[in-house]
């Protein structure tokens, strides 16, 4: 009998091989990480997508054994987030907080804000609220790791324990710390978002697409992260597959640039067309900013004015945005605007192009307005980059 117990707890039911139990450990923490991703994020949080009833519940469940989260709270957490990135409001920003408070202790910041009563009731609205949320998954969330502790031992073991440790460290490690914080400190950009979001690797696989973070922060409702060629994002290929079978229905994605004939006048689509694209505006009128660096420095460097070398160098940041520049540029800046007037009537009209999609108090017709004079101006400065500015932004289709 002694010697059953012994063997039981050396091997578990399986008696399975290390590379067995590896292979275990690897797939139940993709799927923990696949409903993160997919059920709490895209479907929940941002409701990006629906999912079959089945689906829905079997994440549920799921999440419930292996991470003990509430839906409720780690949607209303991460809508707060985005309400208030970056400011002193954010629940886990980097910007905040720290980057090594968000990656170490990630986790802790997340249980912090979820004992906040009003953070949860005004950002937790619209997720599940039926009998076995209420009386089981909300009720009791650490009843289900605990039972996910005793089917890992059952199965190998005291090795068990070592995979129960590994499952339980999965989401606080790369979710709530490489994501929340990587994801908003080291990486590259696609947009340029009014925050420090990054792509940590093209590359979406390891934390489910989670790793597209600028992409995500630019487009928050997109079900898809992946934006450019080169990018994969895993959590888009399992939502496609779940559509295929009906288990899935897209509600909305990024928009892709999409032009039409040129307007001669500015109406309302026209805006809402340059609201919806204005991340590819920016991007276009970044290369501009460029090109036109380049320009102005090759020029002045033929006058043999000192000022030459100073364009040079600025054609490397100049069209990046203000936020973004380091202390030594932002000292540049005033220089580069002043060797310069056409640079600095061309960030000028950056600025003021804008200002048209951020938050304000206009009404619609008079943002119709600003775009028409906008387009007047850059149609009247003789530059071409504004020319064609102009040309593309009177363009652009409304967004399908």
């Amino acid at each position: 009998m002694f010697d059953h117990i012994l063997a039981f707890l050396d091997q578990g039911l399986l008696a399975a091989s290390w590379w067995q139990i590896l292979i275990f450990t690897l797939v139940a923490t993709h799927i923990t990480i696949a409903g993160v991703t997919i059920f709490l994020h895209r479907c929940q949080a941002h409701r990006a997508l629906d999912l079959h009833p089945v689906i829905s519940h079997f994440f549920r469940f799921w999440l419930w054994l292996t991470t003990g989260m509430v839906t409720r709270e780690w949607a209303a957490i991460h809508r707060k987030h985005h309400a208030k990135c970056e400011t002193a409001e954010d629940p886990h920003s980097p910007v905040r907080w720290g980057l090594r408070k968000v990656l170490l202790e990630g986790a802790e910041l997340y249980r912090a804000e979820a004992a906040n009563r009003e953070t949860i009731d005004k950002y937790g609205h619209g997720t599940p609220d039926d009998w076995i949320e209420r009386r089981l998954y909300s009720r009791f969330p650490f009843m289900g790791v605990l039972i996910m502790l005793a089917i890992d031992v059952m199965l190998f073991g005291v090795i068990g324990l070592a995979v129960y440790g590994v499952q339980m460290l999965w989401i606080p490690v790369l979710a709530a710390g490489v994501v929340n914080g990587l994801g908003h400190a080291k990486g590259y950009r696609n947009f340029d978002c009014p925050d420090a979001s990054t792509n940590i690797v093209p590359w979406g696989i390891l934390i489910g697409g989670e790793e597209l973070h600028n992409n995500h922060h630019a487009f928050p409702t997109s079900a898809k992260l992946s934006n450019k060629w080169y990018e994969f994002d895993i959590g888009w290929l399992y939502i496609r597959t779940l559509q295929f079978f009906g288990l899935a229905r897209v509600k909305k994605i990024a928009p892709r640039p999409r032009l039409a004939d040129t307007r001669a006048v500015i109406d309302f689509e026209a805006l809402q067309a340059v609201i919806a694209h204005r991340y590819d505006v920016m991007h276009q009128f970044a290369r501009s900013l460029r090109e036109a660096c380049a320009d102005e420095a090759r020029r002045l460097a033929a006058l043999r004015l000192p000022e030459g070398k100073l364009l040079e160098s600025a054609r490397h940041w100049l069209h990046l945005d203000a936020g973004r520049l380091t202390g030594n540029e932002r000292e540049q800046l005033p220089k580069v605007l002043a060797a310069s007037e056409r640079l600095s009537f061309l960030i000028e009209m950056r600025r003021e192009l804008g200002v048209i999609w951020e938050r304000s108090n206009r009404s619609a017709e008079q943002l119709v307005g600003m775009l028409q004079q906008w387009c007047q101006r850059a149609d009247a400065s003789g530059i071409p980059a504004l020319e064609k500015m102009s040309i593309r932004i009177r363009s652009y289709a409304a967004a399908a």
